[in-house]
């Protein structure tokens, strides 16, 4: 191509000018490029050179079907990412106050949990209400329908990698956390926790039938999943990769292999919270990333295409999820300044009213919001980590105020959310 540009007087230009068409802040895909205006005195195919010439690539130790090894570049937009990242949660970031205060922390656990259950499992299909899902997680019952397994399974999955931070990254872990995200929802139960066998190829496609991506055949995945875990572990490759990086491309990995008939979008996410948790990473204990995911799935999918169809680089994946890790940070920053301002609310209502405490006052906040809606002590006691007893006291002490109506529900003692609450408080 620069051979068409003459003799030195006029490549030396040439090169310059590519020079600066590979700076700024972006990192196009040609699908992108190719319908923007060029610089000044470049063709699109000129400035797309210049692009792949300022790429610095760093090889993963994840190969394609073809057996070529994905890479990626750490553009400027990245690492301006990833050092936001860092600064807003990272090992020495300042926690929110209402995240490192006892009262508050597991009411806010809770509701991450919930929510990451339940978005991640709308977006495999799960049709069930939000406040259904947590009704039925706060009480304790049973499922009702596979929908309502799935949440409950994806709940179960999130409270289980809480608990294996510590621990390395194993092939039978990775069985044992699908096995549990997929338990009771597949048409055959025998794929749970167990590797895609021969015979059962998979392919992501759309529901017009047009394939986007045939993963590897299942003869491989027993070694891919070795390899994936070695990554997860950092024993690979041998260059530092940053932790979100990581992180990212454990996702991405297992998104690529799909190793399982089912689950797999499910475990990918799992994964990736085990390494930001499993990396030091303590606040994304209260982020959810499928409910920024489900807001924009096209952008989520395209960002898989274009790393694959663009010579492996999976510089666009990680640019598209350290997005949606920014705007998860951001929703959560926003979800507690919210909350803070409804209590300081509420308890300006409730300013006359001596004797309530957090855990009250948590409950009357969404009493307000949700007219005939029916505790329990269980449930209660499950928002909030407390006792039996100290559940109870709470809502016979609401009953006898006559800010919730104490009834029963069998041989099961429930309190009801009375129609006039609003009215019932001072103020």
């Amino acid at each position: 191509m620069l051979q068409r540009c003459g003799g030195l007087e006029e490549t030396l230009p040439m090169l310059s000018r590519l020079a600066t068409a590979a700076e700024g802040d972006h990192y196009l895909h040609w699908d992108e490029l190719r319908h923007r205006p060029p610089p000044e005195g470049l063709s699109h195919e000129q400035w797309w050179l210049a692009e792949k010439l300022s790429r610095r690539p760093t090889p993963l130790p994840l190969l394609a079907s073809d057996g070529q090894a994905f890479w990626c570049s750490q553009p400027p937009v990245l690492l301006q990412g990833l050092h936001q990242i860092e600064r807003q949660a990272g090992i020495n970031a300042v926690a929110p106050e209402a995240v490192n205060t006892r009262s508050t922390r597991d009411r806010y656990l809770l509701s991450s949990l919930m929510e990451e259950a339940i978005t991640s499992s709308q977006m495999e299909g799960a049709a069930t209400t939000r406040d259904v899902a947590k009704a039925m997680i706060r009480s304790r019952r049973p499922p009702r329908d596979r929908s309502e397994r799935m949440i409950l399974n994806n709940f179960l999955t999130m409270q289980r990698i809480r608990e294996l931070r510590e621990q390395p990254l194993t092939p039978e872990l990775v069985l044992d956390l699908h096995r549990l995200v997929s338990a009771d929802t597949l048409d055959d139960p025998g794929d749970a926790g167990r590797l895609r066998p021969p015979g059962k190829e998979v392919v992501v496609d759309d529901a017009y039938g047009t394939v986007f991506h045939v993963p590897p055949p299942a003869e491989e995945l027993p070694g891919r999943l070795e390899e994936l875990c070695r990554f997860a572990n950092g024993e690979t490759p041998k260059v530092f990769i940053h932790p979100v990086v990581r992180a990212i491309g454990l996702h991405f990995w297992l998104a690529y292999d799909h190793p399982f008939c089912d689950g797999n979008g499910r475990t990918a996410r799992a994964l990736f919270y085990w390494a930001m948790l499993h990396q030091g990473y303590w606040l994304f204990e209260f982020i959810s990333i499928s409910s920024v995911i489900n807001k924009a799935r096209g952008q989520y999918e395209r960002s898989f295409l274009f790393s694959e169809s663009d010579d492996n680089d999976l510089t666009y994946f990680l640019l598209a999820q350290v997005k949606v890790i920014q705007q998860a940070i951001a929703s959560l920053h926003a979800y507690l300044e919210r909350k803070a301002g409804e209590v300081g609310a509420l308890q300006q209502r409730l300013e006359g009213m001596d004797g309530l405490n957090h855990r009250q006052l948590a409950l009357l906040r969404h009493a307000l919001r949700h007219s005939g809606f029916r505790y329990s002590v269980l449930s209660h006691q499950n928002s909030h980590g407390v006792s039996h007893q100290t559940a109870r006291s709470d809502l016979q002490k609401l009953a006898g105020r006559g800010l919730l109506i104490a009834g029963k529900d069998g041989r099961r003692e429930v309190f009801r959310v009375p129609e006039d609450l609003a009215m019932r408080l001072p103020g």
